[in-house]
């Protein structure tokens, strides 16, 4: 494994994503309308106070679920791969990528928890040239065979070098919407979105075989942060 490059990250910028305004609002609307009856004509206080509890327990869930800090990367990006998202990396293994780099490829999966910020970054810069979305099952992210068989969007990048990468968003047994913002023919930027998946999921990136991966089995990373693999400086 190689050495990871050192980040100077500004953790004080934070948001909420706007993929969850709505949710939110909505949240905030349901939750009041079922406590004030509660708290008007169920005493004791103590059953509306438990109800309030579990309700303010319920929007802080899913508030935090939305939350989007504000990343960038600080360190020279060239020939550089950067984790698609928060997680853990539960796959680094040599596949067959049939849909874009159509050949064998090094596939990184980082699964995604539900307490994970759940934006997805572009891992590197580069030229859209491909992005399909795919109907699907909604297994657990965690199998093997929910790279294939969810729910799933695939997205294609070339890199300035000439280097082919594919991102794959997939569905999990929570996650039921998957938000792809990228489109044919962008030119994207590192620190850019390229989508959103609600509620708990995984992303695989399909790396070229001669990429140095620089991150192991069971170790977290951070989306559009953590440097994941690096790419030769001269393609072959």
């Amino acid at each position: 494994m190689g050495g990871l490059t050192v980040l100077h990250v500004d953790t004080k910028q934070m948001k909420i994503h706007h993929e969850g305004t709505n949710i939110l609002i909505l949240l905030f609307i349901v939750l009041l309308a079922l406590n004030i009856p509660v708290w008007l004509f169920l005493p004791p206080w103590i059953l509306p106070a438990i109800c309030s509890g579990l309700s303010l327990l319920v929007y802080s869930f899913v508030f935090n679920f939305f939350r989007c800090p504000v990343r960038s990367f600080k360190g020279d990006s060239k020939n550089l791969v950067v984790s698609s998202v928060d997680g853990k990396v539960v796959a680094i293994e040599r596949v067959r990528e049939p849909e874009f780099i159509k050949g064998d490829a090094i596939m990184l999966s980082v699964f995604m928890s539900p307490l994970n910020v759940h934006a997805n970054w572009f891992p590197t810069s580069g030229v859209v040239e491909y992005v399909k979305h795919h109907n699907g099952r909604f297994l657990s992210a965690y199998l093997p065979k929910s790279s294939t068989e969810n729910e799933r969007s695939t997205i294609g990048l070339a890199t300035p070098e000439g280097y082919r990468l594919t991102v794959r968003q997939i569905a999990g047994a929570m996650a039921r919407r998957i938000v792809t913002y990228a489109k044919v023919g962008q030119y994207a930027l590192i620190d850019e979105h390229l989508g959103f998946i609600k509620f708990g999921s995984r992303v695989d990136i399909y790396l070229p075989l001669d990429a140095e991966i620089l991150v192991e089995m069971g170790q977290a990373t951070r989306g559009g942060l953590t440097p994941i693999a690096r790419l030769p400086k001269i393609k072959a």
